[in-house]
């Protein structure tokens, strides 16, 4: 029976962080080997889960490697990027002769001494593997495509959901064409197509145009004669890298000019439609003033410059300072800050407690703010994601938490980790009822609609400054591509 490994690498990267990403923060998030990698995924909403699932359909061996993420931050440190691709590696090594390679990675993972990470990792296990084992790589929909990741995988595919809620389709979807392949029925040739365009991350919602018009045009890709697979990847602007921006990937049967024809296809209909992908986002001042008015509650206020999914810190204080500010009550915002946890910690539950909350990481958002009020919970943090969410990560942990009630009614929740807030469990497990407050700042863009929608009177996306910011014109662009749009109208394509 043929023997199928799997690996997972997973990390977003955020090159405007001064903090670099360590060894730790894998370990400590989730880094699985062997039968512990089962364990972990099967049965869940990941790639690796639909890896699993896939195999066990194709009746092919699974042979499980290691599978680590972390929780995007900053670019990871170069020693930390050789330990983990080291060992990744040696896993591969150990367990050969294989007949084929499933790999999740992200696409948009930098270290220092290599900005496209991705692209190194899957040279060198090219280099391991030789040059005719199939290699099928799966993406998240953020990722920057470059050469090096197309030349050395068999075929890439990412997700086509943002809210990222098909990561096991895709897993599953790349098992059953790693079957096709062994068993001789198929022979995938794969084009790559990197148009000059940026795509603004507040319109990357794939249930809603612009971003719907472009999987409309997968769509039909997919349904073109001698297509295997197709994507749609729109890119990290948060990661100055050469290949950033825009990609599009078709794999074909053994015909390479089908595949080109069709990326360059849906790159062209992209580009045409390029102005409809910039677009203004309301100030702080404004969104707040429209949530405090809005009859229908709660108001979801997106904090798009400090969007933890994005790489962000996950402290930042504008919105909540603005809601202060402008006299609202009622409020619910989570807040990375140990030294306010352990504050909490030493006052007791049930006990007053007056803090300088967030805005502790750097100047870039906000101050810490003044608040005065009794600690209601203290929990270990950890919870579990049931449901079909972004990340499908399942368990997370977000270091011993805090919950204070202030003196203005507002619920501050302060974590002793960063944790994207991609389910409701962050905040339920605590026995917070969000559909009771009046506002709800939330740290992301798209990824939180899945959890954050079922709830929400109203989703608002907010201009806030920071290492995520809308706006890619905010950033110093050292590495990438000397012509880009919108950051050069004048770019050509």
């Amino acid at each position: 029976m043929k023997r199928v490994g799997i690996l997972a690498f997973l990390h977003e990267s955020n090159t405007f962080l001064n903090a670099p990403t360590r060894y730790e923060d894998f370990a400590s998030t989730s880094l699985t080997r062997g039968a512990a990698l089962v364990e972990r995924w099967n049965g869940g909403h990941h790639e690796v889960s639909g890896f699993l699932t896939g195999l066990a359909e194709s009746a092919l061996t699974t042979v499980p490697l290691m599978a680590t993420f972390a929780v995007p931050s900053g670019t990871i440190a170069a020693p930390d990027y050789e330990r983990l691709a080291a060992e990744l590696l040696q896993t591969v090594r150990a367990a050969m002769p294989l007949d084929g390679l499933l790999v999740a990675l992200h696409g948009a993972t930098a270290s220092e001494a290599f900005p496209d990470a991705d692209g190194e990792f899957l040279r060198r296990l090219r280099e391991l593997t030789g040059p005719d084992l199939p290699i099928v790589v799966t993406l998240d929909l953020h990722a920057n495509v470059s050469d090096a990741m197309a030349a050395h995988s068999t075929a890439l595919i990412g997700y086509r959901s943002n809210p990222h809620l098909d990561q096991h389709a895709r897993g599953r979807e790349a098992a059953l064409l790693m079957r096709r392949i062994l068993d001789g029925s198929v022979h995938p040739v794969q084009a790559l197509e990197t148009p000059p365009l940026l795509i603004s991350i507040s319109n990357q919602y794939t249930g809603a145009a612009p971003a719907r018009k472009l999987y409309e045009d997968l769509a039909a890709t997919l349904e073109r004669p001698g297509i295997l697979s197709a994507s749609i990847l729109m890119g990290f602007y948060y990661a100055d890298v050469d290949e950033m921006g825009a990609s599009f990937v078709a794999v074909a049967d053994g015909d390479p000019t089908i595949a080109r024809d069709a990326a360059q296809w849906m790159a062209r209909r992209a580009w045409d439609r390029r102005a409809e992908f910039s677009g203004r986002l309301p100030s702080p001042e404004e969104a707040v003033r429209d949530a405090l008015h809005c009859e229908q509650k709660p108001v979801v206020l997106m904090d798009v410059g400090d969007n933890v999914g994005g790489g962000s810190p996950a402290d930042s204080t504008i919105l909540l300072a603005e809601i202060m500010r402008q006299g609202g009550r009622n409020a619910l915002v989570v807040l990375y800050d140990p030294e306010s946890v352990g504050a909490c910690v030493a006052a007791g539950v049930r006990n007053p407690v007056t803090l300088a909350a967030g805005g502790k990481t750097d100047t870039r958002h906000g101050s810490p703010v003044a608040i005065r009020g009794t600690v209601r919970t203290l929990s270990d943090g950890r919870f579990v994601e049931t449901q079909v969410r972004h990340g499908a990560w399942g368990a997370s942990d977000q270091g011993v938490t805090a919950v204070v009630e202030t003196d203005e009614g507002h619920t501050v929740v302060l974590t002793s980790r960063r944790m994207a807030p991609m389910s409701l469990e962050q905040i339920l497990s605590l026995g917070i009822h969000p559909e009771r407050k009046d506002v709800l700042i939330v740290k992301g863009v798209v990824a939180p609609r899945a959890a954050y929608e079922p709830v929400a009177a109203k989703v608002v996306l907010v201009d806030t400054p920071g290492v995520t910011s809308n706006n890619p014109k905010h950033f110093a662009y050292r590495r990438r591509r000397p012509s880009l749009y919108p950051l050069e109208l004048d770019a050509v394509y």
